[in-house]
């Protein structure tokens, strides 16, 4: 079975400015952003992790060499496009108040999966790429690896963890700098833990295994 921690990188200036990043290059952690990222690092550093695979973005690259400069021994970093920024298109680095206005926003808000935006990528596409990395390295890494992508991409693959439509994905909240948690295992995905922004996580990997759900909650 694979856990996997799902990291978010930290916040950026388009962040606290309001503005659709997207692929855009050049956008970088800002110094709250490179605070978020370290400390994440400091989280993971008593898990024993495989492997972390990033978004080629640079912010999500930034965050990755973070986390792995504060671990205990080197751990590889591999760069994966499925786990990239969703395409934004035409919407691309413009504020998100604006786009609030736009015809195609309400949709995004009540049915992401019927969302195509325009000269982009389409919210379905994003989700699929996203699941397919993650069933690809789970053949790869069979304990704990590190997966560093972007809020929407997160959300999507919690989103297909839990089972439920990609249009209720907006109700996942993913801060910048927060860590989910995802055991996958030969029956089903256990959803550890959502945005987490404090507190240990080799925990997660201490706990005993099995494919099966524990009838009436778990012992703690």
């Amino acid at each position: 079975m694979s856990t996997v921690f799902l990291v978010r990188h930290g916040r950026t200036s388009a962040n606290a400015r309001g503005i659709l990043a997207g692929r855009r290059a050049g956008v970088r952690l800002d110094g709250r952003g490179e605070r978020q990222a370290t400390a994440a690092g400091k989280r993971l550093a008593s898990v024993p992790l495989q492997a972390i695979i990033t978004s080629p973005l640079e912010r999500t690259r930034q965050t990755a060499a973070a986390i792995e400069e504060q671990h205990s021994r080197a751990i590889r970093i591999r760069r994966d496009a499925d786990f990239i920024e969703a395409d934004y298109g035409a919407w691309t680095g413009l504020e998100l108040r604006e786009l609030a206005k736009e015809e195609l926003w309400p949709v995004v808000q009540e049915h992401p999966s019927a969302v195509v935006f325009p000269e982009g990528e389409s919210m379905t596409a994003m989700q699929h790429r996203a699941v397919a990395g993650i069933r690809k390295w789970n053949q790869t890494y069979r304990e704990a690896y590190v997966v560093v992508s972007h809020g929407d991409v997160i959300k999507a693959i919690l989103a297909d963890a839990l089972g439920i439509h990609l249009d209720q994905f907006q109700r996942i909240v993913i801060d910048p700098g927060s860590i989910s948690v995802v055991r996958y295992s030969t029956r089903r995905p256990f959803v550890l833990a959502t945005n987490e922004l404090s507190g240990g996580l080799r925990r997660f990997v201490q706990r005993p295994r099995s494919s099966d759900a524990a009838v009436g909650g778990g012992a703690g």
